[in-house]
């Protein structure tokens, strides 16, 4: 498990340009935290950004979610998510806008990959004995990988060949070949920005410590580690199904996933044929 040092914060403070909380998420997260706080205003307020308020709708009535009707009305989504759920869902949907400028790499294929995983989970999450909120693993699936962005913005002319040489080179992890190369990996600037933007803690260190094949074994949180181990699960089904391979080191924490989750290799093997059924149904 990775620790956060004065040293650290010093340094991802200074060399990255952490995207600001957008002011809508402050605004919701200020309606959330007041005891007098109403969700009549805030559905009002989400009301006023078209694009987040279509996105809301857009996920709560993905089949992924599991809503028996359509929603139609970004109060009535607000009614059913609950107001704590809505802010955690918000900030997942708000992180994609956030980056903008020269990078190293093209943001569409980040995203997109970051989307599925996202999905993923919630599905994975509806098929296991224990209940996670299903926003909090849709905003960790979005959130997972935005220490990429990051890193790819303040990089610009050397990231990509970090990336590269990690899909050529599997003895290190990807967060060791950017710490080799750029004194900073995704996990941890990642973990900065989810932090700065007041997700819950689980999700926080969940992020942080994602590459962490040892996280399972060390981690003393319940719901830390169900995250966990829907992410590396959700992660590695996307992957296997879209690029025909494992994620590196599944091999070594998968069957520590699946004992977490409550489930064995035969159901795994259901929720990727169930998967790509539903992702061919959509295409």
């Amino acid at each position: 498990m990775i620790s956060i040092t004065q040293d650290v914060i010093d340094h991802v403070a200074e060399g990255f340009s952490i995207p600001s909380m957008p002011k809508i998420l402050t605004e919701v997260q200020r309606i959330c935290a007041d005891e007098n706080g109403e969700i009549s205003d805030l559905a009002k307020l989400i009301a006023t950004d078209i694009g987040l308020s279509s996105a809301i709708l857009k996920t709560i009535n993905s089949p992924l979610y599991g809503m028996n009707r359509a929603i139609s009305d970004i109060g009535q989504a607000v009614m059913l998510l609950g107001m704590k759920s809505v802010s955690t869902l918000i900030a997942g949907i708000l992180i994609k806008r956030s980056f903008q400028g020269e990078a190293a790499i093209r943001f569409e294929r980040l995203w997109d990959n970051a989307s599925l995983v996202a999905e993923t989970m919630v599905y994975i999450g509806q098929n296991i004995s224990d209940k996670i909120p299903p926003e909090n693993l849709y905003t960790t699936g979005l959130f997972h990988d935005c220490g990429i962005a990051a890193m790819s913005m303040r990089f610009t002319s050397t990231y990509l060949e970090t990336l590269l040489q990690a899909n050529e080179d599997h003895s290190k992890s990807q967060v060791e070949h950017e710490d080799i190369s750029h004194n900073s990996n995704h996990a941890v600037v990642g973990y900065f920005i989810a932090s700065g933007w007041k997700l819950p803690r689980d999700i926080c260190q969940v992020i942080l410590n994602h590459h962490e094949t040892d996280f399972l074994k060390n981690n003393k949180s319940h719901m830390e580690s169900l995250v966990y181990a829907t992410l590396k699960t959700a992660d590695n089904i996307v992957s296997s199904l879209k690029r025909r391979q494992n994620i590196q080191g599944w091999l070594e924490i998968n069957e520590a996933c699946y004992e977490q989750l409550g489930i064995d290799e035969y159901k795994y093997q259901d929720l990727c044929e169930d998967l790509e059924e539903l992702w061919q149904s959509r295409d």
